[in-house]
Formats: structure tokens, sequence, C-alpha cells
């Protein structure tokens, strides 16, 4: 009987082992096949109420997006106004590294130009180089200047003169004389709307700048020396696209073609207000100190001052420097005279604390390219002198300047030949 019970319950044990191993087989088979039951535990009303909330989520969800469009939209407006600027600063920086570019090793340049280095020649013969190489031109500058330019321009060089309805009737003598004489290429740069129309309906080639402020309101009401300054700024972009100017002010009377008495050789050539040969081309001048005995002489260096109404210059680096130079300090200095700032920087050598200009210069012949107080001074004194037909004549001496410059025109040009002596040898 025992044996039979432990018999028994051995075959049932063994029965529910394989029952659980089925089980368990079982289980895993539908685990696999039915990974999510096979009954869905989400009820409709469960479903609904993730439904709800999913709107509410989208609704939410809409709301942020539109303030974040917002967000976006003031951030590339905010970008696109600092990316204007930063293309700015770029330009800016490309021009002056392209200047810096070509005033890089600017000897070296020279002899590289001009043929290979060679030793010194025998005691007599060696000559410094004068005349420097132009710049590259660089018609993005301004590329609406640079069209009128190539119709204006011949040879690469025109005559340029800035022009308010202040000085409109000298502006009238100024250009007729230019006609009167067969010269093309000339330019007037008019600083405001008035002018613009008188020349178009005297057929004179203008050009108004593009609108800014800092240079508009002079232009608009300066008088001649406020109109005078702002040359040295305007003048930049006409070197920088590879063109030489013959800058005149308008109270100048044209008699001859001035390109054919040019040479060409230096930076900048200019006329004197020198009124003799010591004056205009330089003098020893010994100033006497008898306090110092046996050293009371001191040897003293003078010349009288270029006229920055009429030069002539190349485009080059130092003469695009000397135009930078003059400008920025008529810009830091309202009360300076654009005159004495041109010589200063043009004259003053380096010393302790500033670098001087290194800029070839010319001195134009006083008797061809005449300022007004050696004809009324000396040549129409002078039998001999009278003869003489200068290439033209600056009334900058005198502030009856139209009666004058009208009166040179009967004198030389209709041949009037007492039209010169009403006037005083000054002014008034």
């Amino acid at each position: 009987m025992a044996g039979r019970r432990e018999k028994g319950q051995s075959l049932r044990g063994s029965r529910i082992a394989v029952a659980i191993v089925i089980g368990v087989l079982i289980g895993c088979v539908m685990a696999f096949f039915f990974p999510q039951g096979l009954i869905n535990p989400t009820t409709p009303s469960v479903q609904n109420r993730r439904i709800g909330k999913s709107n509410i989520q989208i609704d939410s969800s809409s709301c942020e997006s539109s303030e974040r469009i917002k967000m976006l939209k003031s951030d590339i407006i905010s970008l696109s106004e600092k990316n204007s600027e930063l293309k700015k600063q770029v330009r800016d920086l490309t021009e002056k590294l392209q200047l810096a570019e070509q005033g890089k090793d600017h000897a070296q340049k020279q002899f590289l130009a001009l043929g290979e280095q060679h030793k010194a020649g025998p005691f007599g013969t060696v000559k410094a180089l004068r005349t420097n190489p132009t710049v590259v031109p660089d018609d993005s500058v301004n590329p609406r200047l640079a069209k009128i330019l190539e119709e204006v321009a011949v040879g690469k060089e025109l005559i340029v003169a800035l022009a308010n309805s202040n000085v409109k009737e000298m502006l009238e003598v100024w250009f007729s004389s230019i006609k009167g004489v067969g010269i093309a290429n000339y330019l007037v740069i008019a600083l405001d709307d008035q002018i613009v129309e008188f020349c178009k309906s005297n057929n004179v080639p203008v050009y108004k700048r593009d609108p800014d402020e800092g240079i508009d309101v002079v232009g608009r009401t300066g008088g001649n020396h406020a109109v005078s300054g702002l040359k040295f700024r305007i003048l930049r972009e006409f070197l920088q696209l590879g063109y030489s100017v013959l800058l005149s002010d308008v109270d100048i009377v044209y008699l001859q073609n001035p390109f054919n008495h040019l040479y060409r050789d230096s930076d900048v050539e200019s006329m004197t207000d020198g009124h003799n040969n010591m004056t205009a081309y330089g003098y020893n001048d010994v100033f006497d100190e008898p306090a110092m005995g046996w050293a009371r002489y001191a040897h003293t260096m003078r010349i009288w001052v270029y006229n920055s109404g009429f030069f002539y210059i190349r485009p080059t680096i130092p003469a695009i420097e000397l135009l930078d130079r003059v400008a920025d300090r008529m810009a830091r200095h309202q009360n300076l005279w654009d005159q004495a700032v041109f010589n200063e920087e043009l004259f003053f050598p380096s010393h302790p604390g500033y670098d001087g200009l290194h800029a070839a210069k010319r001195t134009m012949d006083f008797y061809m390219f005449m300022n007004s107080k050696v004809l009324f001074k000396t040549v129409r004194k002078d039998a001999k002198l009278k003869k003489l037909k200068p290439v033209i004549v600056h009334i900058n001496y005198h502030p009856d300047k139209l009666r004058r410059m009208k009166a040179v025109v009967e004198f030389y040009v209709n041949g009037k030949q007492d039209a010169l002596d009403p006037f005083p040898d000054g002014s008034d």
C-alpha cells in the first residue's frame, strides 16, 4: 500500500510539473505574438480624455509657435541690420587693406616698376625717383561716378569744381571761359539742386553726390571757405577711381588749356600765392638776433603757400594720404582754414610725435598760373608782362571777385586794354 501511494504521488507531481512547463511556454508564445495583450484596456472615455488633453496641448503649442514666430522675425530683422552694418565695416576694412597693401614696401615697388635695382652711378648722374606709381583703379567705390568720368575725362584726367547757388554768377563766368578755350574734360560737382538744373540748362557736365548729411549741410549753405574745405573729402573717390584731377575754384578765368602746361611728375602740382621768384619758389630768409653775438644770424627757409583752390593731383598713395590728412583735421577742428592745413601737411617734415607726408610736389609757373596779386600789382603795370597770356587767372587776393573776373575776360579775351585800370592793387 505504501509503495503504491508513493508511486501515485510521484506521478501526480510529474503531471503538475508538465502542466507548469506547458503554461510557461504558452505564456511566452502569447507574449511574443500579442505584446499589447488580447484585450485593449483603453476605454472610449479614456480615449476621449486623451483626445481632449491633446487638443489643449495643440492649442497651447499653437500660441507658443505664434509668439515664437514673432520673436524669430524680430531676431531676423535685428540680424539683418547687424549684417548690413558688418558689410559696411567689411567694405571699409577692405578699402583700408587695399590701400595698406598698395603702400607696403612702396619704394621697393617703385624700383620694381622701373626695372632692376642698380648701384649708384658716377657723381652727378644720380637722380632720385620723383614720380610715384598710380593706384589700381577701383570702380566699386562709386560705380555711378565711374560711369560719368568715363564719358567726361580725357586721358584719365579732368578739371573739377565744387559749386552751390551762392557762387552761381561766378560759376557762369568760369564755365564760359572753359568753353571758350575749347576744354571738354571738366565737371561741376553740384552741392544743391539749383546748380544741377543751372548746369544742365547750360550743357555743363554736372554730378551731384548721393545724400550725405555731413557734406550736404555745408554744401547748401556754406560760404567760399566752408565749401572749399569739402573738396578734400569729395576728391578722394576720383583718385580711387584712377583719375588725375585739376581741382579748380570757380573764381578763375581760363585763357588757355592748362593740360598743355602740366609736368605730371609729382603727386601734387599747385599754383602759388607767391608774387615773385623768391616768394613763389622759396628763399633763404636770414633771422638776426644780436644777443647771440657770433651766432646772431640764423638761416631759415621760406616759401609762400600753395593755393588750395587750384592744384593738379595724381591718383597716388601719397596724394590720397594728403586728402585724408586734411579732411581729418578739418573734421576735428571746425575753425581751420583748409589752405593752411593743406600746406602744413605738404611741407611739415617728420619729427618726434609726427610723421610727415612723403609726397612729391611742384610749384606752377606763377606767370602762367597767375594769382590776382601778380596781375593787379605787377603785370598790368608792365608793358612787356601785359603781352603775356597766362593759362589762368585766379582772383584769390580780392573780395570783389565777379567784377574782376569779368574785367580779366574783357582784357585778355576781348582785347579791352583799359579793362583792368579801374581797380586798386588791393581791396578797398
